[in-house]
């Protein structure tokens, strides 16, 4: 296969189309996972910076009385108010009187409720068994705490302090957490004693875990890429399979008999156009198979017909020949010696002459029709054969309220042909024509040239000829009329063929028809 039918195979450009799939689904693959490691990196930095944040305003609490909500509110740092979703609370919890309680919050929920701290209400941090509770005695309520995470710092100087039991959790996505960080710090007693503690700063983290949307972010520009290829490759398989369909839609219109359909893909460069060519060219070949099929069979009938007819003509000619001897014989030798029976034998015996007279001239057309023709070629004055043929017939035609005219656009054309033949041709349309005008009319016969050809249009305006017979009327033997032998318009055709010209009709019933013969011109 030849580089530029590689290009416009099907197949190759299929075989692109998924390239271009594979390669788009992986580089749209890759700007994602990209995209999605840079907003882990700014959800990891913006919680590391809420964390720190958390630690200083715990730190700087344990400078003043003040709670955490007031020192975040009066240093108007909104950091953490930004960060709401990261860091969810603050937590100062110390140890008094053994028990851990929450001295301090951010969450104004959890301060200590009372005008001292020895009447004061707290939160106390207790171990439920697998995870730290704050919880109250007046009103009685318990709020859970997340995992606690181990940031792994201990206070191994001072063994002698209390210390809080971490219970730590794995770090789980998607949770929430808690840090625990505890702090060495030391408090004066009623009587001015130092006393040594440990405090606990527990920042309790929200989730970090993406959104609905970022989580199906990456499928979606996958199923995007997915749709556009496969669009792309419906589109192409569309055009592919077309052909397929006009292919199916010719193959029953030439099972039916219709060898003028085309398959109209034929000029494209791929596979199906090839096929397409191909079936076209089928087509016409067979075209050309039944054509010469019908010619051969018209020739076979032809010989047969030829056959028939001279034998019919031989077997039928001899009888009237003794007919008409034996009429002329009676007429001479045994009229009646009276006057009336004389006048009705001879009315009889011209009858019968002219009934032996037409049965003659239909074998002539018989004959006429099934022998090859014999013309005798000439150069012809196109005008001067029409007038011959029409000045037979005027008579009949005044008689029957016809008028007739010949008119002429252009020079007068010469053709070559036979006299006797295309006189016969315009005498039967002109005799057609004028059956077909009962109550009298008009017949115009125009002479005129057109594209190297001498053109006869023969019009009258008679009932018409009705659309379903239009296609039968050159037929031999086909005629609408009773006495008709459907050889006369045969014979036109026969004759205008043979003259290496062409004949067509065309009709509306009511208003008349217009017979069109075209005959080469002569040469100079």
């Amino acid at each position: 296969m030849s580089a530029l039918n590689l290009i416009y195979s099907f197949r190759a450009r299929l075989l692109v189309v998924l390239a271009v799939l594979l390669v788009s689904t992986l580089g749209v693959q890759y700007l994602l996972n990209l995209y999605a490691r840079r907003q882990n990196e700014q959800v990891i930095a913006e919680q590391e910076q809420a964390l720190a944040a958390g630690i200083s305003l715990a730190l700087e609490s344990f400078k003043t009385k003040e709670y955490l909500g007031d020192i975040q509110e009066r240093s108007g740092n909104r950091l953490l108010e930004k960060q709401a979703d990261r860091v969810k609370n603050i937590l100062i919890v110390e140890n008094i009187n053994g028990e851990w309680l929450v001295t301090d919050s951010l969450d104004q929920t959890y301060l200590p409720v009372g005008e001292n701290k020895e009447q004061a209400v707290y939160w106390r941090l207790e171990n439920n068994g697998s995870r730290y509770v704050l919880r109250r005695d007046q009103p009685p309520e318990t709020v859970p705490l997340p995992p606690f995470i181990d940031v792994g710092r201990t206070l191994d100087e001072h063994p002698d302090l209390p210390r809080l039991p971490l219970i730590s959790a794995p770090i789980g996505a998607g949770v929430y957490r808690a840090v625990p960080i505890p702090v060495h710090t030391g408090r004066q007693d009623a009587e001015g004693n130092r006393i040594e503690g440990i405090t606990y700063i527990i920042v309790v983290l929200g989730s970090a875990a993406e959104s609905m949307w970022q989580a199906a972010l990456p499928l979606l520009a996958t199923l995007t890429v997915m749709l556009g290829s496969m669009l792309l490759a419906a589109v192409l398989v569309w055009r592919f399979t077309q052909p397929i369909k006009y292919l199916s839609e010719g193959a029953k219109r030439v099972a039916a008999g219709d060898f003028n359909f085309r398959v109209p893909a034929a000029d494209r460069r791929d596979e199906m156009g090839t096929l397409a060519a191909g079936f076209n060219d089928m087509v016409s070949q067979l075209a050309g198979l039944r054509e010469l099929q019908a010619r051969l069979h018209q020739a076979e009938r032809s010989a047969v017909v030829g056959r028939l007819a001279s034998a019919i003509a031989h077997e039928i000619r001899n009888p009237l020949n003794y007919i008409n001897l034996t009429l002329d014989h009676m007429r001479t030798s045994l009229a009646p010696e009276d006057a009336k029976k004389r006048e009705l034998f001879g009315r009889l015996t011209d009858q019968v002459k002219t009934e032996v007279a037409r049965i003659n001239t239909r074998i002539s057309e018989f004959l006429n029709y099934s022998r090859p023709s014999r013309l005798a070629l000439r150069p012809l004055d196109l005008r001067a054969t029409v007038e011959d043929a029409l000045r037979m017939v005027e008579v009949q035609a005044a008689e029957s309220g016809i008028t007739t005219q010949i008119e002429q656009k252009g020079s007068n054309p010469t053709v070559p042909g036979d006299a006797e033949s295309l006189r016969s041709v315009f005498t039967n349309l002109i005799i057609n024509g004028m059956q077909s005008m009962e109550g009298g009319g008009r017949l115009t016969i125009t002479l005129s040239t057109e594209n190297g050809h001498a053109r006869v249009d023969v019009t009258d305006t008679g009932h018409g000829i009705a659309p379903e017979h239009l296609p039968q009327i050159f037929e031999p033997y086909f005629s609408t009329k009773e006495t008709g032998t459907g050889l006369g318009l045969a014979i036109v055709k026969k004759v205008v063929d043979d003259h290496g010209g062409a004949i067509s009709v065309q009709s509306l019933q009511g208003r008349g028809t217009t017979f069109t013969i075209r005959l080469p011109i002569a040469e100079r």
